[in-house]
This record gives structure tokens, sequence and C-alpha cells, in this order.
């Protein structure tokens, strides 16, 4: 397994994108990306083939109550379980990419829907989110991986065009299952060709980001919290809960269904969510401002409080240019150090460089909110910059380091061909200044700085 940090798919590969470059979310190999496919996205899309694609879903889960209604309970309700976990996706919570199945208990709640409201006995589901408004534990993973493995096949295909396209290696796999759209049925032990998991084998399936949510647009938290009925008349004497409020819409379609009309006539509203979203001109000002307000060192926390504003700073700055990979603590000598990593994207000529001459596969920056550098610092850095990293790394601090210390990074690069260079509260200021104007990258300054120190460097 790779040595980075939350490694990714394409930088263990060494397919070195930034994630804005990108039509798919890039999957973390040990652990889940926090979105959900929202089947609504596709709904509502202006395209013709994300039209089809759930229509084409909806057909599938509306197909097993026609299995029910043809007496074939049983299979029904083991479709419906094979289809609630979708692993090869990575989308949720969980730390190791792996997920479990409902039980048939909950298949068999979920597919009496057919039978007990009318509606969806006549004509079935339109958006069969709206089982989460009858059903008590039916989250956004569920219908998330429901809807994936419904289109599974179309993943497929989406996922070896963008392996081709950016030079991602397939391997031959085994899918544990795949939905036959022809035969309405999952066929078993499917043997693919798909990136797979460096260590497990196990297949990993790319996901558009345009139809990726951190919640569902038809949810249940805004039908209980904005929409529901809850007087007197509706529930006398009852506090309302979950539990009761399915119960109310099971026998009360009419209002499920009047919010579901409801959410449709502002489906304009309806957008994917991004991966990461940059914090606002306003905000990072703000978060400047803070920045140089704090004393040095740890009085009143002060030190927590640089470390807190400048990963949120940073993490806008330099996107999209530099992916933040996370953020993480280390102790040497009794002290304990912040670090920021992020995933070099290689994206422009500055990343490049130190990727050409320090083989730098993650940026480090150390965070030290202290009035002076000294020695110590700088070897804290040093014996952490090494083949895991590279041999480039950045201290984020208020002040130039004394001249005494910007010699001692110049023998490191003498001796053991380290770059260490540091962004001051002045280097912020103007990476602030850059990131409102829009006119040029943060990233500049770290170039800027990078090529000052080359410039000390002898030749």
């Amino acid at each position: 397994m790779s040595s980075l940090l939350r490694p990714r798919l394409t930088d263990y590969h060494k397919v070195y994108i930034a994630q804005s470059a990108v039509d798919f979310a890039i999957p973390f190999l040990n652990e889940d990306i926090p979105l959900y496919v929202d089947p609504f996205l596709l709904w509502r899309s202006p395209s013709y083939q994300d039209q089809a694609i759930h229509t084409s879903i909806i057909n599938s889960f509306n197909q097993l109550g026609h299995l029910v209604q043809r007496g074939k309970h049983t299979e029904a309700i083991e479709q419906l379980v094979m289809a609630s976990e979708c692993d090869e996706v990575g989308l949720g919570h969980s730390a190791n990419r792996r997920g479990k199945r409902f039980g048939k208990n909950v298949a068999e709640k979920i597919l009496s829907l057919f039978d007990n409201i009318s509606v969806y006995n006549k004509r079935g589901f339109t958006h069969f989110e709206e089982i989460q408004f009858f059903i008590d534990g039916i989250s956004a993973d569920r219908i998330s991986d429901i809807a994936c493995n419904f289109m599974k096949s179309f993943l497929i295909d989406f996922t070896i065009e963008q392996c081709q396209k950016f030079g991602l290696p397939l391997a031959n796999c085994t899918l544990q299952s795949l939905y036959n759209q022809q035969n309405y049925s999952f066929e078993k032990q499917v043997q693919v060709s798909l990136p797979v998991h460096p260590e497990s084998g196990s297949p990993i399936l790319l996901i558009p980001k345009r139809w990726l949510r951190f919640g569902l647009w038809l949810n249940f938290d805004d039908y209980f919290t904005d929409y529901c009925p809850k007087d007197e008349r509706v529930n006398p004497d009852v506090k309302v809960s979950r539990v009761n409020l399915l119960n109310f819409n099971r026998d009360n379609y009419g209002v499920v269904e009047a919010f579901i009309k409801e959410k449709e006539l502002t489906a304009a509203d309806c957008h994917n969510d991004p991966l990461f979203a940059q914090i606002p001109i306003l905000s990072a000002k703000r978060k400047l401002s803070q920045i140089l307000s704090l004393p040095t060192g740890k009085t009143d926390n002060a030190d927590k409080k640089y470390e807190k504003h400048i990963e949120q700073l940073m993490a806008s700055l330099l996107y999209p240019a530099l992916d933040f990979a996370t953020e993480q603590s280390r102790t040497e000598e009794g002290v304990l150090i912040r670090d920021l990593i992020f995933y070099n994207t290689r994206s422009n000529s500055f990343l490049q460089d130190i990727f050409n001459e320090y083989e730098t596969t993650q940026l480090v920056m150390e965070l030290k909110n202290v009035e002076e550098i000294k020695g110590q610092h700088i070897n804290q850095l040093n014996r952490y910059l090494s083949n895991s990293f590279g041999k480039f790394g950045v201290l984020v601090t208020r002040n130039e380091l004394p001249k005494a210390m910007r010699k001692n990074t110049v023998d490191l690069w003498s001796g053991q061909r380290k770059c260490i260079i540091t962004v001051t509260d002045t280097d912020l200021s103007q990476m602030v200044d850059l990131f409102e104007s829009k006119q040029r990258s943060p990233i500049d300054v770290l170039n800027k700085k990078f090529v000052e120190f080359k410039q000390l460097c002898p030749q």
C-alpha cells in the first residue's frame, strides 16, 4: 500500500490530477467519500442520458412490485437485499469502504408498500426515495446504494472510459452482483475489467460528480421539520415522533404526495454539492484578520486558534491547484506538532518542479505560532521530510527566518538536498489579496518563496 496519507486511487497509480479537473469523484482507497448519489439529480437533469438512467432505475425498482404481485415474494426480497449495498462506489461514511446490506425484515416492509398504498400498487414509484417517508432506517446511503446497484452497468462503462482517458490501470476482477436490465434480475459473480483496490483486489467504480449531494433533495428531515401536519387534528394527544409520522404517512399518502410535488416545483434549486467548497472572499479576509490579531505562543490557546485558522484558510487559498488531504498531529521531542498535508496534483510548473527536484508526492506544511523560528523547529520538519512525502516542506509561521536560520535551511539543502521555505503573516496577506483579486493564483506566493530560496543556494 502507498505511504501516502489518505491515499486516493489516482495518486496511488501516480496519476497526478486535481479533483477539479475530472468529472468523477476521486475515490479514497481506505475510506468512503462522504457524499451520496441523489436520484433526484438524475430526474431533474437536462441530460437525456441522465433522465433515461433515472427511468431505468425506477423501472427496476418497480419491477420488485410486479414480482410481489405475481407471487414471487421471495425473489423480490432477495433482489432488494442484494441492491441495498454497493461497496464498489465507496460513498457514505464507512472507514473501510465496506457496508452491510439490510435484512429481509426491512426488505419485506419496503415491498409491503406496493400492497398497502394504492398509488404504488397501481402505478409504482416515480421517486423511489419516497420509501424513507414510510419505513424506518432508510437513510441517504441506502437510497444511494440502491440507485448505484440498479445502474451499475452504466457505472462500469463510465469508469472504463474515465480510466482510459486518464491512464488509470484496469484489471480483471469479479463483481459479486450485476443487475441485468433486460431480464430485471441480478447476475452473480460477473467478470469485468475495472480499477481495483491494490491490497484487496476488490473492484472500484467511479461516480460522476454531477450526481452527488451531502443529503437527498427528497429527505425525511425536511418533510418532518417544515411540511408534515403536527396539529391536534392529525395527532391528538400524541407527541409527534418519527415512528408516529411514518405510521401517519402510510394512511395519508396525499400529504407525502403534496410534499413531493412541491419539491419537484423547486427542482431548479437542486444542485450537486462540490467535493470541496472554498470559503468566500469576505470569510478569507476575516480569517486573515483573526490570524494577524493572535499573539505568538500559547497564551489563551493562541497556538490552537492559529492552527485552526491556517488550516481553513490554506485549504481554500490553494484550491484547486492543491487538493487538501488532511491535517494531522505528531509528537517530536515531547512537542505536539500540527501539519497540513496536500496532494501534489502537479497542475502547474511550480508543483511539477518540486515533484521533479524533491520527489514531492504530498506537500507538508508545519504550523508554528512562534515569534522566531529556531533550529529545533527546522530540524523537526527536516526529520519528517522523507520518501513518504518527498523532500520539500513549508514552515507556516509569523515572521521571516532570522539570518542564522536562513543559513541553516541553505546548509540543509547543500547537504541533503532538502528544501524548506517559510510562509509568514506578510505572505498570507499577499495570498489573500490574490484570492480576492482573482487575477493570479495564491499558490504563486509559494512559487515566489521557492524562487527566492533557490537564489540563496550555491549554484
